[in-house]
């Protein structure tokens, strides 16, 4: 029996409630799936007086030799759909994920900048994505969190994320871009069946198919099963807290993960990192990094290596590393006021007006901004007796990884200030100005990457 045409009434259950937001986008690549989504939505639009307005969002991964023509066509198939478009060419960065997963993070990062508070993005995925995305993740061994698949709806930066099509199949799709006579834009890489997902899709499914016709209802309610046990085992196992180290870092508390069973601890560490918007590695990297952190000395620093993150335990916690962790903070430069600069591995420094206790500077003075070689040393204000800067750091619990990165002050051969810790006792740091002086502080805004509980880690 053939399959009833589908008309932008199949949207009606999905837009019906998102008719108060300030501005509506779809993610356009120009391919079948979009296309359709584009013109389907504008048809409920046309049909619905009152719902908000349609931008659609282009990403130019200018990873294809035809990506710029395929710009031009979805900036042309929008015109004749006088729908306005943003479009955005991204810089691919693969070098620790490959090609797919680095364009897909440039496109939600695209995403995520465009949207305002309130504001929805629909996605073109639809029932055959999600069957495709269960398989993938089975054949890699996911968990229960893993198996549940793409949600219809969360949250995405300050704005919601809404797949309306997850229910329609493939076909359906391909049928109304006939019907209507939409012109779409074919990667020539969706026929390579060396990706994972080509092959499924090419191989293995028509196989099913045959034997199994019905197979996409039936995975999908299996994947339904798998996020009805993720809720629960949420219920039954909390998401550990987050803490944060002294210098910022965010992480969770050591008995969160080794006071628990050998089962408990995968689940807790993966609902974590999901919270805090990244994907958790295979079960068996869990394992061995759980293991590590049961058996470890107390002064031990097990480390956990993935290529969206890294963590590491230091004293009572594991931390997610700031960005840039390698760096290496060697050179020396001039800083004073009015100077702002971006040090990699660092963060941003700055001096900024201070009411109290800050730096007086006579006129054109400029301070020297160095890095911790060894054998430093400082009276901090409120101390008594100068103490190396080693062991201050040690004292004040500032975690390894960030102890040669912080940005000390100098005027001459004079230590005056270490980083935002300290001020250094001497004639040039005073708790108050003198009349007709002024004070001054480091700013120092750490590159630590904040918790995005809304980044996308649906694998999509």
């Amino acid at each position: 029996m053939p399959e009833l045409l589908l008309d932008h009434t199949a949207l009606d259950a999905r837009l019906g409630d998102l008719l108060e937001a300030r501005q509506w986008y779809v993610g356009y690549s120009g391919g079948v799936d979009s296309t359709v989504l584009l013109h389907l939505l504008q048809r409920w639009r046309e049909a619905h007086a009152g719902a908000p307005p349609l931008t659609a969002i282009h990403v130019n991964h200018a990873m294809q030799s035809a990506a710029d023509e395929w710009q031009v066509h979805c900036e042309r198939v929008c015109s004749f759909l006088h729908t306005p478009i943003v479009a955005r060419t991204v810089a691919v960065q693969r070098a620790s994920v490959g090609g797919e997963a680095a364009a897909r993070e440039a496109r939600y990062r695209v995403f995520e900048e465009q949207l305002q508070c309130g504001d929805i993005l629909f996605l073109g995925h639809h029932l055959d994505d999600q069957v495709e995305t269960f398989l993938l993740r089975l054949m890699r061994g996911a968990g229960v969190q893993g198996l549940a698949a793409m949600p219809a709806t969360r949250a995405l930066g300050e704005g919601v994320l809404v797949r309306p099509l997850l229910q329609i199949k493939r076909s359906q799709l391909e049928a109304y871009a006939g019907h209507h006579g939409l012109e779409c834009v074919e990667d020539p890489s969706n026929s390579d069946t060396a990706m994972d997902r080509n092959f499924l899709r090419g191989e293995l499914l028509p196989l099913l198919a045959s034997r199994w016709p019905g197979y996409r209802r039936t995975i999908v309610r299996a994947s339904g099963h798998m996020a009805a046990a993720v809720t629960v085992l949420r219920e039954v196992l909390p998401t550990p807290a987050t803490v944060h180290s002294v210098m910022g870092d965010p992480g969770l508390a050591l008995d969160e993960l080794i006071c628990v069973s050998e089962h408990a601890g995968p689940v807790k560490l993966r609902s974590w990192l999901q919270v805090v918007g990244y994907p958790a590695p295979d079960q068996a990297v869990l394992e061995e990094f759980l293991r590590q952190l049961r058996v470890a000395a107390a002064d031990a620093k097990p480390r956990l290596e993935c290529s969206a993150f890294t963590l590491q335990r230091y004293r009572d916690a594991v931390y997610l590393l700031p960005e840039d962790n390698e760096a290496c903070c060697t050179d020396s430069f001039a800083l004073t006021t009015g100077d702002i600069h971006d040090v990699p591995g660092v963060g941003r420094v700055s001096l900024e007006p201070a009411a109290t206790d800050g730096i007086w500077l006579a006129p054109g003075e400029r301070l020297a901004l160095a890095w911790r070689q060894g054998g430093e040393r400082c009276k901090p204000l409120g101390r008594t007796g100068s103490n190396s800067l080693k062991k201050l750091l040690q004292e004040w619990d500032v975690p390894p990884w960030w102890r040669d990165r912080v940005p000390l002050l100098y005027l001459g051969d004079e230590l005056l200030v270490v980083g935002d810790l300290w001020l250094c006792r001497s004639s040039r740091v005073r708790e108050a100005p003198a009349p007709g002086q002024g004070l001054w502080r480091l700013c120092w805004q750490r590159n630590i990457d904040a918790l995005d509980e809304d980044r996308d880690v649906d694998g999509d």
